[in-house]
């Protein structure tokens, strides 16, 4: 079942969660929604869950009028950020609570029931933990009865607010790739939010990144990192140098849409600490620049330069450090590999 939401929004008070968001999803997809906290992703996810309703605007699942049906009638799955299970039931009671609570002449007979809460603990890899309590699990444990609890009723989407917010580096990596191979499994239109830009990078199928309640850009992971819409986009996704207008001029051969004329005072160019190259030694379109500091994290090496006042990141691989070996204070050659400019005013 697809999804789509045409003109929505939505305010609290004076506040615009929503601005006029219109999106579609296709069954098989699992989209992103990533943006800072307060942008309206979690707004737009209940709004689609049947949890909030919009101002204005609709809610589509599979091309027929969904707006005003209830959460219950929906059919959705959705997974909360802190997991929401119940204390004081097992986890095979949990997991099975969906279906128990069914209307009498839709619920299944009891065999079946333990039949698919047995199977989804089966496919959650979490089987041997049935007679557990939600106190006696890790925090991936929890959250993969959650998202068993959630699929137990056969939603046809699949929603998670921030589902890995809560778990520590390591298990949300872990996580991450589980979620993709399970919803490869499923084959549902499925939408997550998160603030966290590595995971929607390494997940989605597409990503949909919000700003003040409405849609920056739309695209695969590929497209908002490499080709991002807007500076927002461009700030959000990972680390970025920027540059004023009086760089434009020695870099103008790199970027050749940095404007040349007397009106070039209006744009920024933006490069990644990663687009940078460094040299002893002048080169065509290089700025000179000073080492301020140089250290490693991890397989990059981060060095800091200044230029004319400004601070600059560049990135660099273990091995081209090893060959450069600079040391603070010295003189180096900056270029840049790849520049993006915008106008000022975007």
């Amino acid at each position: 079942m697809g999804i789509a939401v045409h003109g929505i929004t939505k305010r609290f008070g004076d506040f615009v969660a929503l601005d006029n968001v219109s999106l579609e999803i296709p069954t098989g997809e699992l989209v992103a929604l990533l943006g800072p906290s307060g942008c309206g992703k979690t707004t737009l996810l209940r709004i689609i869950a049947g949890m909030e309703s919009a101002d204005a605007g609709q809610v589509l699942f599979s091309g027929e009028e969904a707006t005003h049906l209830h959460a219950r009638e929906r059919q959705v799955g959705f997974v909360f950020q802190h997991y929401a299970l119940f204390r004081h039931m097992s986890v095979f009671e949990n997991v099975a609570f969906g279906l128990r609570v069914k209307p009498r002449g839709q619920r299944l007979p009891e065999p079946e029931i333990r039949e698919r809460v047995m199977s989804l603990l089966k496919l959650v890899q979490l089987d041997w933990l049935a007679q557990r309590y939600p106190s006696q699990l890790s925090g991936g444990q929890r959250q993969r009865i959650a998202l068993a609890r959630a699929l137990a009723v056969e939603p046809k989407v699949l929603l998670l607010d921030e589902p890995f917010g809560a778990l520590d580096t390591q298990v949300r990596k872990e996580l991450r790739r589980w979620l993709r191979r399970l919803h490869d499994e499923m084959h549902i239109a499925s939408i997550f939010v998160t603030h966290d830009q590595e995971e929607a990078l390494e997940v989605a199928d597409r990503v949909v990144v919000l700003n003040r309640g409405q849609i920056e850009q739309v695209g695969s992971p590929d497209e908002v990192y490499a080709h991002p819409a807007s500076p927002f986009v461009f700030r959000f996704l990972g680390n970025v140098n920027v540059f004023h207008s009086r760089m434009h001029g020695a870099w103008a051969d790199v970027a050749q849409e940095v404007p040349r004329t007397e009106g070039h005072g209006d744009s920024i160019a933006f490069v990644r600490p990663h687009d940078i190259e460094l040299e002893r030694k002048q080169a065509t379109g290089s700025i000179k620049a000073q080492v301020r500091h140089v250290q490693p994290i991890g397989p990059t090496v981060r060095v800091e330069l200044e230029h004319d006042g400004e601070i600059v990141e560049v990135d660099l691989t273990r091995d081209r450090h090893e060959t450069l070996r600079l040391q603070s204070g010295e003189t180096v050659w900056m270029r840049p590999r790849q520049v993006k400019v915008f106008s000022a005013k975007a």
